[in-house]
């Protein structure tokens, strides 16, 4: 498997990760129970999984009111979306 392959199978992970991390947090949220840090939903998304807390979100309607996630997700997203490009062009084309 070369380096590609194991970057997709990573960022496939992280979003996967990011996505249920959301709902286990709406979840708890709902339940009152002892919340996941927004420290942690950040990492999640810093570190491949930008797509999935944004999806989570909004497919739970979770953290929407919060301004710094409302813009946040998607900037991290954007960046992460320019970095593939950038490597794409310049590294892999």
């Amino acid at each position: 498997m070369n380096i590609l392959a194991y970057v997709l199978v990573y960022l496939s992970f992280m979003n996967v990760v990011g996505l249920v991390i959301m709902g286990i947090d709406k979840y708890k949220a709902l339940k009152d129970a002892w919340r996941i840090p927004e420290k942690t939903l950040f990492l999640i998304s810093l570190f491949g999984g930008s797509v999935g807390t944004w999806s989570g979100m909004y497919m739970f309607h979770h953290k929407t009111k919060h301004w710094y996630f409302v813009i946040g997700m998607p900037v991290i997203m954007l960046c992460h979306i320019a970095i593939a490009l950038y490597v794409y062009f310049n590294l892999i084309a």
